[in-house]
């Protein structure tokens, strides 16, 4: 069933990759059941709060009728940065499937881990389901945006 869940928030991320967002898609499920979708909408939302993984909790919280997800599971495809994992030991969810690490901004093992503080909640992580296939979408999404803005004015520091 992991498999399944996590096409799915890889489809999520697709989606953002179409609309020029970085392509990282988020589900939550609750018994076999997806309650809550998200994928990043930073830019066409003009919020930095426009993360997956936020989205897709707050899509939960409003279909579960409460905050606390203690019943939940995240797939989510790109490790978790610090905003989100925050939200996630907020929000009790208890195991979290990472497709790829996020070795310049992960907060579940790659950069720090916020998983193993001393917090009230320790949500256990999971690496490298469909790790492949995430890295290869986002590594085409960022291939294509570097050759999309090599030509844009470059911004210089003022002397």
């Amino acid at each position: 069933m992991d498999e399944i869940f996590m096409q799915e928030a890889l489809a999520l991320a697709k989606e953002a990759a179409a609309e020029g967002e970085v392509p990282v898609g988020c589900v939550i499920v609750r018994r076999g059941e997806i309650v809550g979708r998200g994928r990043n909408r930073r830019e066409t939302a003009k919020t930095a709060l426009g993360h997956a993984e936020i989205e897709a909790i707050a899509d939960a919280c409003k279909n579960l009728g409460g905050w606390r997800l203690w019943e939940c599971e995240m797939f989510v495809t790109l490790e978790p940065c610090p905003m989100c994992a925050g939200a996630i030991i907020n929000a009790r969810i208890p195991r979290v499937v990472i497709a790829a690490k996020d070795e310049k901004c992960g907060a579940c093992g790659s950069v720090c881990d916020l998983f193993h503080m001393e917090f009230n909640h320790r949500p256990v992580a999971e690496y490298g389901l469909l790790e492949t296939e995430s890295q290869a979408l986002l590594q085409a999404f960022f291939r294509d945006l570097r050759e999309k803005l090599k030509d844009r004015p470059k911004w210089k520091k003022p002397e």
